[in-house]
């Protein structure tokens, strides 16, 4: 579930050749033994590492803080010297180094999230977990945020809003014991879960990690309320097969100009982003048809590769022609969500409904370094007003918690139902209602039960 394993695959090199043989004769001298080198053999690992450093030096956005005296051999492995790199990210206007963002992986285990997801395939995907993810509503309230219809917890009928009572016999479900549920839903290669489902009733399931294809497109619906034809839908990652997912684009926005749709209402609230491209062609499905032409974004890199720098204008597709759009964001939306929210800012009235984002308004391309993929920060973003350090997240216009006991499509779910109090009425909550406020404890614990998912803003091609 765009998620960054621990378990990395192992890689070996076979290298066979030649042997020839002939008969040997008596008179046969025996060759002189082959000269004994005196230069030291420099073990792979350490040139992967230097390697590392090398491209880090060249394309890295904060590359001139990166001191002379940086030794990628003092790390283990290429995952911890692009950790190490981090705190080399010094940006004006921020006590703290900006990059929590820089990493390294396999290339078999990024090939296989990348693709996993947004395929419309019902055969055996690139993900080995139960398909779940979850977080908690109140303090001692854990339920179940999304399912992947095709995983293993899909396939046994789990619904979002579900509420977890006892994993694997512990019924210490706090968060507190966040680390607990990581382990046991997330790594474990199975799991006994025990659910309260809506309807007061219990059940007990025995779940076993399994592969499948995840779902970018994860619901499309169009609403009739108060005379106002609202399309909402809940797009969960631009990672994935970028054809299969342009394709969803198409079908869904076919339908809601078929539909009449004048509000859009786009949930992005546990997006963590991806690549470019796709924020690009949904960006030019949502903009106002006026924006046709205009800069949507500035990629800009470091000094040395300035001449990489790139401005992308919008191209409109389809048939809505809308004034404003809301998006439903919350601390996991990041990058490429983040991304698309700035690019329609100069042109559109877009609203923010739940908690500030991620704040991730830089990017990165996979370089391949052998069996690794590295991806140091390498480009900023922009928009046209040239609006984009937005380390700090996105503020949202209204704060609104996320309706975790409700489905996803159920109009009486908090955010959901915000949205459509605004456009309905102008006003995102009843007068006496206040701001939401989430308690520090279930902030601390929902950051740890996030924590394993990427947050990426990705190129396809790094400029050469």
């Amino acid at each position: 579930m765009q998620k960054m394993s621990p378990r990395f695959a192992i890689f070996f090199l076979l290298i066979s050749g030649l042997v020839m043989s002939c008969k040997k004769e008596k008179e046969t001298v025996p060759p002189p033994p082959p000269p004994v080198s005196t230069t030291p053999t420099i073990p792979k690992e350490d040139i992967l590492k230097d390697s590392a450093l090398f491209y880090s030096r060249d394309i890295y956005l904060w590359n001139e803080q990166i001191p002379a005296t940086f030794n990628a051999k003092n790390y283990s492995d290429l995952e911890k010297v692009m950790l190490a790199i981090r705190p080399y990210s010094v940006e004006a206007g921020f006590a703290d180094p900006v990059d929590r963002f820089s990493f390294a992986i396999k290339q078999t285990e990024w090939d296989a999230m990348s693709e996993g997801m947004g395929t419309t395939s019902t055969t055996t995907g690139t993900e080995g977990d139960f398909g779940m993810t979850v977080f908690f509503r109140v303090e001692g309230d854990l339920r179940v945020r999304l399912v992947e219809p095709l995983s293993p917890a899909g396939l046994a009928g789990i619904k979002r809003g579900w509420r977890i009572t006892k994993i694997n016999g512990n019924t210490d479900i706090t968060t507190a014991n966040s680390d607990f549920i990581v382990d046991n839903i997330y790594d474990a290669a199975t799991a006994k879960v025990t659910f309260l489902k809506p309807d007061g009733s219990t059940v007990e399931l025995d779940l076993a990690r399994g592969h499948y294809h995840e779902k970018a497109v994860y619901l499309d619906s169009v609403y009739t309320i108060s005379n106002k034809k609202i399309g909402y839908l809940v797009f969960n990652s631009f990672l994935g097969n970028t054809a299969d997912i342009q394709d969803e684009f198409q079908r869904v926005f076919s339908k809601f100009g078929s539909a009449g749709v004048t509000e859009v209402v786009m949930d992005l609230r546990y997006n963590g982003g991806g690549y470019v491209s796709l924020q690009q062609k949904l960006a030019n499905y949502l903009v106002s048809t006026s924006a046709n032409g205009g800069v949507m974004m500035n990629q800009v890199y470091n000094n040395a590769n300035a001449v990489n720098n790139e401005t992308t204008k919008f191209k409109k597709e389809g048939t809505l022609n809308l004034s404003r759009v809301y998006f439903i964001v919350s601390n996991a939306t990041a990058s490429a969500s983040e991304l698309l929210i700035n690019n329609l800012r100069p042109y559109m009235d877009v609203k923010l409904i739940g908690a500030n984002t991620y704040g991730k308004p830089v990017g990165f391309f996979p370089i391949p370094v052998g069996e690794w993929y590295i991806f140091p920060v390498s480009f900023r973003s922009t928009n046209k007003n040239g609006e984009g350090n937005y380390f700090n997240g996105l503020t949202v216009n209204a704060k609104v918690a996320d309706g975790l006991d409700k489905d996803w499509g159920d109009i009486t779910e908090a955010r959901l139902a915000s949205a459509i109090k605004n456009i309905t009425t102008g006003s995102f909550r009843v007068a006496a209602e206040p701001e939401y406020q989430e308690p520090a404890a279930i902030a601390k614990g929902n950051k740890t039960l996030d924590a394993p998912f990427l947050k990426i803003t990705v190129g396809e091609t790094r400029p050469q």
